[in-house]
């Protein structure tokens, strides 16, 4: 009996037990979740409509305006000259550059004067029987010739006569084979057109030269010239004379260079114009790459902003009650990092920078960093 007592009490209490807790699980109240809005603070800029200059840039590498490249036309050792055959050596105008031996070919030219000289001199006595009022300029000229120096010109032919009969002698061939043999001489001993500087040296002394072998490159590094190809829409802007600015990459260094030269053809695969611009400068070296400022026309009523700010390239991203809202603007004109747009109304709180995951619709806040800028 005491033992169905036990099991009796038992059961009530564990049927105690679960009923209570199942009263508490169901009395129990539970906490609403918080949910907490973020609000995103954007940077922004009130848009005052203006006259933006439009400035189209491009770039390219600088070229000597005055440049040569070097080939020999005559075959001989290179010799050594007052200044050194290398890159980087200055010369003056008229300075002598590259001399190649000429011993022999010297020796050639010289047996071709006196082999004219005794021509000459083979025809005197029948100048002096047939032609008697010419025998002394011929004289004169024999008298004055001279191997060491350059060739005199033949005397005037008085009369047709006098001209076939020097002619048949072989005269003129004999005097023309000298003459040019004296022009080729000159090319032995090549000179600086002008003041500049080696900037390509590909012998040495004492090398065999070829005929059409290239020898080095020479400059005038005072004056430069660029190609840049601009839009064929703003050819009307290309003008000879007109001057432009030109800046290396880093922007620190200015110069201004002006419009000499502009192509008359549009490039069919490009449609862009070929302009070439004259500049001179401290600083300035061959090759040197370089950005280009041309100034175009100025667009009226117009508002400049950055290329990532415009969105599906016609929309912007405005702050009316501190709320985003998306407007469509017309883009006139882009460059490598701006835009150009007009159809923003003055007042209006633009972004100034883009924002992450952001539409229409969207709450933000405008940093009060704007009012520091």
């Amino acid at each position: 009996m005491r033992k169905i007592i036990i099991i009796a009490i038992s059961i009530i209490l564990v049927g105690g037990s679960i009923f209570l807790a199942k009263y508490l699980i169901n009395n129990k109240k539970k906490p609403k979740p918080k949910t907490e809005k973020i609000v995103k603070t954007v940077f922004t800029k009130i848009v005052s409509n203006t006259s933006v200059p439009l400035i189209i840039t491009t770039n390219g590498n600088l070229v000597a305006k005055n440049k040569i490249e070097i080939f020999s036309e005559v075959q001989g050792v290179l010799e050594t000259t007052s200044k050194e055959f290398k890159q980087g050596t200055s010369y003056y105008k008229g300075e002598t550059i590259i001399k190649i031996n000429s011993d022999e070919f010297y020796a050639n030219l010289q047996a071709q004067k006196s082999n004219l000289f005794n021509v000459i001199t083979a025809i005197m006595p029948d100048i002096r029987l047939d032609y008697t009022s010419e025998y002394t300029k011929w004289q004169t000229y024999l008298q004055s010739f001279d191997t060491q120096k350059t060739l005199q010109k033949l005397p005037k032919f008085s009369s047709e006569k006098e001209k076939f009969f020097i002619s048949g002698r072989g005269i003129n061939t004999a005097y023309y084979n000298v003459k040019n043999l004296e022009v080729k001489l000159n090319k032995y001993n090549l000179r600086a057109p002008f003041n500049g500087i080696l900037t390509e040296s590909l012998v040495n002394p004492g090398t065999l030269i070829r005929v059409g072998q290239k020898l080095g490159e020479f400059i005038n590094p005072s004056v430069y010239e660029i190609g840049v190809s601009v839009k064929s829409e703003y050819r009307d802007l290309l003008q000879i004379g007109k001057q432009v600015r030109l800046h290396n990459l880093e922007k620190t260094k200015t110069w201004t260079g002006k419009v000499i030269r502009i192509n008359g053809k549009v490039d069919a695969s490009t449609q862009t114009i070929k302009a070439f611009i004259q500049v001179s400068g401290k600083d300035l070296k061959e090759g040197q790459y370089v950005e280009i400022a041309l100034q175009a026309k100025a667009e009226e009523n117009a508002f400049e902003i950055s290329r990532n700010l415009l969105i599906e390239n016609s929309k912007l991203y405005i702050v009316k009650d501190s709320i985003l809202d998306l407007v469509t603007v017309n883009p006139v004109f882009e460059s490598e990092k701006t835009v150009v747009v007009k159809g923003l109304a003055d007042g209006t709180i633009l972004l100034s920078k883009p924002v992450p995951g952001s539409h229409s619709g969207m709450l933000v806040k405008v940093s009060t960093e704007n009012n520091k800028q």
